[in-house]
């Protein structure tokens, strides 16, 4: 009997993932530069700047921190685990989505994980230790969307744990993952933003469940063309109530005009000679 052989290969390093690494890791390294400059101080405001802050949100308007928390990182094992996370397995999402639709599906993580840790941050934060007051930085809740849409679409494939030297199909790797990120926001990590892996996790089995397999800009535009069309008709419907008001005022018989669903049929011309087939234009 033949074994099967196990082939260790990076997946392409192209399209938006690739846009995604080098824009953090610019981020990173510009921040590091600054400090070895001396300007240590500047470096911290500016990564206090991108940083989410739920209080900082709701009540100073500061929105654009759903986004750019995002891409500031603590650390170079913070950036490098996220970074080489978001090549493994967003590079297998890119793929099956294109990039456009995975960009989509990766801010809508990031905004999603954003607006979990707040909404934890004021109802439980006690209890799995997320304070409105406190900022978090990294790319971890888009991470953790994108590790949960892998699981669901390709739950089967085999990967390999580091540091552990065995495959394990992704819907396991992925609940370990979870079970970990719920175990650290109970028992209070050190500073890790658990809040935004598990509301990561969520969002992204959000994306996956219910959106459109075209994508959210396919529902919005087909959600705002159906409440177009359906103001249309509601107008129309309008109109042909106000006519029949007015056709039984002068002793008309709107059925003559208007069939059961309140569609307007033109009468008959009789005297009009349509030829032997019918109208010709």
């Amino acid at each position: 009997m033949r074994r099967s052989s196990v082939s260790l290969a990076f997946p392409p390093f192209t399209g938006a993932v690739r846009t995604l690494v080098i824009i953090n890791g610019a981020i990173y390294f510009l921040l590091l530069l600054m400090q070895a400059t001396g300007q240590g101080h500047l470096a911290g405001e500016l990564k206090g700047w991108l940083a989410l802050v739920p209080e900082r949100v709701l009540f100073h308007w500061r929105f654009y921190e759903l986004v750019t928390y995002g891409f500031a990182h603590e650390t170079f094992s913070h950036i490098f685990f996220n970074m080489l996370s978001l090549w493994m397995f967003g590079s297998m999402l890119e793929q099956a989505f294109g990039s456009r639709k995975f960009l989509e599906f990766y801010f809508f993580g990031i905004i999603g994980a954003a607006i979990g840790t707040i909404i934890i941050s004021y109802t439980f934060g006690s209890v799995l230790h997320a304070k409105p007051y406190i900022g978090t930085v990294g790319a971890s809740g888009g991470i953790y969307a994108i590790f949960m849409a892998v699981a669901m679409l390709f739950g089967n494939q085999e990967v390999f744990l580091f540091p552990l030297p065995f495959r394990i199909k992704l819907k396991y790797m992925v609940a370990i993952l979870a079970l970990i990120a719920l175990a650290s926001a109970l028992g209070d990590s050190g500073g890790t933003a658990n809040a935004a892996h598990l509301s990561g996790l969520v969002f992204g089995w959000i994306y996956i469940k219910f959106v459109p397999r075209r994508g959210l800009g396919f529902a919005f535009s087909e959600g705002y063309y159906g409440i177009r069309n359906g103001y249309h008709r509601w107008k129309r419907r309008r109109a042909a109530k106000k006519f029949q008001v007015y056709m039984r005022k002068h002793q008309h018989d709107p059925k003559q005009y208007f069939d059961e669903y309140g569609n307007f049929k033109p009468p008959d011309d009789k005297d009009k000679d349509r030829g032997p087939g019918g109208w010709v234009n």
